[in-house]
């Protein structure tokens, strides 16, 4: 796409499909039969006509970027023009078709993500399901995010992915309750990544961990520890004593930003998550405060300088 202008501001909105499949499909062509190899029989099908589709244009009204929303519940056919890649594009397109499914009532939606793309789709709460699989010659996940209603987390990946999702929709503090740093969740390469990019933000960012054992944690070599004596002023903990607090069996992480992932059982992964649920948030985090206020630092970590 040698000879384009910039990359500048860019709109989305809904689409007609009689209207504009012209300037869809042109999108999708360069996106998927060019650059991927997928065959034109299998990138156009009948959906296309009965489904909801978002547009993104530049400035001048070309054609950047399309999304669809399918009878079937399903978010597919993002394609983003090369140049725009990484500029907020395939967010704005995908938020457009969340809002679309709210407005329809519907109680979920699900995708194919591409492997390469599962962690967009994770950042923006949809959470992993069964195997991976092959479509169009290409690597695929299944994922999956709840509307208006708590997300059930199943197993360890959807775990990983709230709390990716979480992490980075954070705008500031984070407060989270677990027994031991959750081995298998805390030392999830993706998390760690979004705790790092978290951590590095700047503005006065703050995660407080409460922790029942963190001897456990030391003895594993948790790797969030090295992070956090490399941002010890992000990341600080403190161990709950008290007899009331050491018999609470859930673990959760709530936001500020109104997102939450509760656990009944702490040494399970399954639960629910949501990541605008604002009341739910508040409650954890009034529950997490007196806790915190109760706790005593973590001294076992003095010698890493936490």
């Amino acid at each position: 796409m040698s000879g384009q202008p910039p990359p500048g501001p860019f709109q989305v909105a809904t689409a007609d499909w009689t209207r504009d499949h012209a300037a869809l499909l042109q999108v999708r062509g360069v996106v998927f039969i060019e650059e991927q190899g997928v065959p034109e029989a299998l990138e156009r099908d009948d959906d296309d006509p009965r489904s909801t589709h978002v547009i993104a244009r530049d400035a001048g009204g070309r054609p950047i970027g399309t999304a669809r929303l399918t009878p079937q519940r399903r978010i597919g056919r993002m394609a983003v023009l090369r140049e725009w890649r990484g500029k907020g594009v395939g967010d704005a397109l995908l938020e457009a078709l969340l809002r679309e499914a709210r407005t329809q009532g519907l109680s979920e939606v699900a995708l194919h993500a591409q492997v390469e793309a599962i962690g967009f789709y994770t950042r923006h709460g949809f959470v992993p399901e069964g195997a991976r699989f092959d479509e169009a010659g290409i690597q695929h996940q299944t994922m999956r995010r709840a509307l208006a209603r708590p997300q059930a987390i199943e197993d360890r990946d959807a775990a990983a992915a709230i709390v990716c999702a979480l992490v980075h929709g954070a705008r500031r503090r984070l407060w989270v309750y677990s027994r031991e740093l959750d081995p298998g969740l805390f030392d999830d390469p993706e998390v760690l990544a979004a705790l790092r990019r978290f951590g590095t933000r700047g503005g006065g960012v703050e995660a407080r961990f409460l922790l029942q054992d963190p001897a456990a944690a030391q003895r594993a070599h948790a790797p969030l520890l090295p992070l956090a004596q490399r941002l010890s002023s992000v990341f600080t903990f403190r161990v709950v004593e008290e007899p009331v607090d050491r018999g609470y069996a859930p673990a959760y992480i709530a936001t500020d930003a109104g997102g939450y992932y509760f656990r009944t059982l702490g040494n399970r992964f399954d639960g629910e998550a949501e990541l605008d649920a604002p009341g739910r948030a508040r409650q954890l985090r009034d529950t997490f405060l007196p806790v915190w206020e109760r706790a005593r630092p973590a001294s076992e970590f003095r010698v890493l300088g936490i």
